[in-house]
């Protein structure tokens, strides 16, 4: 476990602990409430901050269905004609681009039609 969770989660209680004994007390000094309200509030804030900090980012999986036989072809870069790396290829905006790894020029990688 992460330590700013430890150490944040232990002054979450420390605030919600003194939040409950100053709300308690302003029955004998009416003011004592408002303290109460800004443990309670910052309990509240350290809790959300907890959270945020802690959740996990989703894991997403593409899966591909090809509808028949697939084979790779080498991949030209049109300004300069040299082949780009297959490992070069990054997804951005849903979109593969591919990276000319001489004049460094990004092309989109598309399929072609086979009709």
């Amino acid at each position: 476990m992460d330590i700013r969770v430890v150490l944040g989660s232990i002054g979450a209680i420390i605030c919600f602990f003194f939040g409950v004994i100053f709300a308690l007390a302003s029955a004998y000094v009416p003011s004592r409430l408002a303290v109460a309200a800004i443990l309670f509030i910052t309990g509240f804030g350290i809790v959300t901050i907890l959270y945020m900090i802690s959740k996990k980012p989703a894991r997403i999986v593409h899966r591909v269905e090809l509808s028949g036989e697939m084979k790779a072809v080498p991949i030209q870069c049109p300004s300069c004609g040299a082949s780009i790396d297959p490992d070069r290829i990054k997804i951005r905006d849903g979109v593969p681009y591919a990276t000319c790894n001489y004049c460094g020029k990004a092309v989109e990688v598309a399929e072609e039609p086979k009709w």
